[in-house]
């Protein structure tokens, strides 16, 4: 059996409570403040079995135009719409907000309800039923059927129930599959259960003992109880009410306007990118950087309205924007929203959500909205290629994409096999698989082998750069993705490298005359001071400075002069000796203690110390105590 949704929409005091009581015996205004003032104020909920078997869950909503937002709260959810007015007042102000709301929404099934008619005579009846439906020229309800009916006498009930059975056949059932989720509109405690909340499941299946996290706080918890229509269950899927027993949870750590989801399936975002629908009726134009009211699901959000490409826009303007939200929230694309001015309130536009968590987008991009017609239009492989290709040299993990995509698995997987087959993105590591658009990744190569070249234009004497200073100038880049760079390069013959440098393969060290006469010179000082070298700052005046360090980097890359630490070189040869008389000493004796070395080597402590920390780095040597052993080689 489908899971449908119907929602009523319309002026305060046109009796939405009271057709919805009629209807199913339920009195949805349950706060004891609706009752003393005779106004809806908050979200009722009541249900329905249809002739033909089906099951209707309905939500009432408040008419008046200080609770709007909790209207969009519900009406977010619903399938079908029953616009009521009243026939005594005809089409008022809500009347026309709710319905400019529910298309910015997208509801697409409705009817309308003219309520009051033993108020009315026949002749005022059929002038209101004409303006009625001359008010839905142009919307979604242009051609929907007007049921007149009275909740006091019960006059044309029977053919409101027979015309909710034939919508609730002809109404498409939203997805079991995928991630679930729920809006949260009521959180409260139950004494012996503990923390409930309900909403209108929107997608996807939970069943009990289901982890769950609740967005944006990433609460974690399991499911300890379900109930749809208050009647105890062991799954719950999308287009039911939804009551949800939460394991180990506090009230006080659960909002309206958080989202229940599959464990760790969203992200949370300030940041949303989106296709925006202005209203005609807005009465002036939305300004870049107006501040507005951002609804989705159950939350109301206070937003910064970025226009991508103009200054203004104007209504009935139809535009991409990006929205800098004042507090986070866990969205997906192809949610629904509306927004609404921040002061005074009232209803300016709404749309659909096409990326969650895009970068900061700068005015005037034009492979911006390029890309954003993408994410409303594509195909989910367009749309992942898109996704991929937006998230720059960080890539993007399969786990991140399911998040920021509203695929099933199937179709994400299917969308990622046929981008790699034609080489649309690569896969840079498997566990976990992560991906990174082929244009990024040859436009990073060429960086790579830029920067590579300016390095050997200025160092031309040394043979390589370090690996992490490269990174370093590559901003953002994930570490993994960077050495896949590297691979790929030097798989190409590109580039190559040695433990921690790279350099291009056509470099070459060439030493000018000049140059090969300060390399000999101070190649013959180490080599002739052995194992009393002099420190490097003691050298600085006899050769300039300028090619000093160049020349030293050079002498170190070739390995002819070897780093014991900072500031102390020794030429290879008498280290290479020294080490075969310490392994030979040790091999013999089992151990030396700092004096014995010192009689070795016959140099000061100045020398002995670097040197014989020197060896335990190279893991010659061990200390064991105040003595050096041997280190065993495996």
């Amino acid at each position: 059996m489908k899971h449908i949704i119907l929602g009523t929409a319309g002026h305060i005091d046109h009796g939405k409570t009271a057709l919805i009581k009629a209807l199913t015996g339920t009195d949805t205004d349950r706060l004891k403040e609706e009752k003393l003032r005779g106004i809806t104020i908050e979200l009722g909920f009541a249900s329905l079995t249809l002739p033909s078997g089906q099951d209707l869950g309905i939500i009432d909503v408040p008419g008046h135009e200080r609770f709007v937002k909790n209207m969009v709260a519900g009406a977010s959810t619903i399938d079908i719409v029953a616009l009521v007015i009243a026939a005594d007042e005809g089409v008022m102000p809500q009347t026309r907000e709710h319905m400019e709301i529910c298309q910015l929404l997208q509801v697409k099934m409705g009817l309308v309800v003219l309520t009051k008619i033993d108020m009315v005579d026949e002749d005022w009846l059929e002038l209101v039923t004409e303006d009625v439906r001359e008010f839905l020229q142009g919307t979604f309800l242009e051609d929907a059927p007007i049921v007149p009916v009275s909740s006091v006498t019960r006059e044309g009930y029977d053919r409101l129930v027979d015309e909710l059975d034939r919508l609730s056949v002809a109404t498409k059932e939203r997805t079991r599959v995928g991630v679930y989720r729920l809006p949260i509109d009521r959180v409260f405690t139950m004494k012996g259960f503990g923390t409930v909340v309900t909403g209108t499941s929107v997608s996807g299946t939970i069943s009990l003992g289901d982890p769950i996290t609740i967005y944006p706080g990433r609460v974690e918890s399991k499911i300890r109880g379900l109930q749809v229509h208050s009647r105890e269950v062991e799954q719950a899927s999308a287009g039911l009410r939804t009551a949800i027993n939460l394991q180990g949870v506090e009230k006080e750590a659960i909002f309206r306007g958080d989202v229940l989801a599959s464990a760790d399936s969203l992200v949370v975002t300030k940041r949303v990118d989106v296709y925006l629908s202005l209203l005609k009726s807005m009465p002036r134009p939305l300004k870049n950087r107006t501040r507005v009211r951002f609804h989705t699901g159950t939350a109301e959000i206070l937003a910064e309205v970025t226009l991508l490409d103009r200054d203004e826009a104007r209504p009935g303007d139809t535009i991409f924007t990006q929205l800098h939200l004042e507090s986070p929230t866990a969205v997906l694309p192809h949610d629904r929203y509306v927004i609404r001015s921040y002061s005074p309130v009232h209803t300016i536009g709404g749309g659909e959500i096409l990326a969650v968590s895009p970068p900061k987008h700068k005015r005037g991009r034009q492979d911006v909205p390029a890309r954003l017609e993408i994410f409303k239009q594509g195909s989910p492989a367009e749309f992942t290629s898109a996704l991929i290709e937006q998230s720059g040299i960080t890539g993007l993990s399969r786990s991140n994409l399911a998040r920021m995509t509203p695929f099933t698995k199937n179709v994400l997987d299917g969308s990622l096999q046929q981008l790699q087959s034609d080489r649309t993105v690569l896969q840079f590591t498997k566990e976990p698989p992560s991906y990174v658009h082929a244009k990024v990744f040859k436009e990073m190569m060429t960086k790579i082998v830029e920067m590579l070249e300016q390095y050997h234009q200025r160092y031309p004497l040394r043979p390589g750069m370090n690996k992490e200073e490269l990174r370093s100038q590559l901003p953002y880049a994930d570490v993994k993705l960077f050495h896949f760079l590297l691979a790929a390069l030097t798989k190409e013959g590109v580039i190559s490298g040695e433990q921690e440098e790279v350099h291009l393969s056509s470099h070459k060290v060439l030493l000018k005359e000049e140059e090969q006469e300060f390399r000999k010179k101070l190649e013959d000082t180490y080599l002739k001071a052995g194992l009393t070298p002099p420190y490097f700052k003691d050298l600085q005046d006899k050769i300039p400075p300028n090619v000093m360090k160049e020349v030293l980097s050079h002498l170190l890359a070739e390995k002819v002069l070897i780093k014991v630490k900072e500031g102390l070189y020794f030429h290879q040869k008498p280290l290479a000796e020294l080490q075969d008389r310490l392994v030979e000493y040790l091999q013999s004796h089992g151990e030396m203690s700092t004096p014995e070395f010192k009689d070795m080597t016959g140099v000061s402590r100045k020398y002995t110390i670097p040197l014989f920390e020197y060896f335990d780095s190279r893991q010659v040597t061990m200390r064991v105590g105040e003595k050096r052993v041997l280190r065993t080689r495996k």
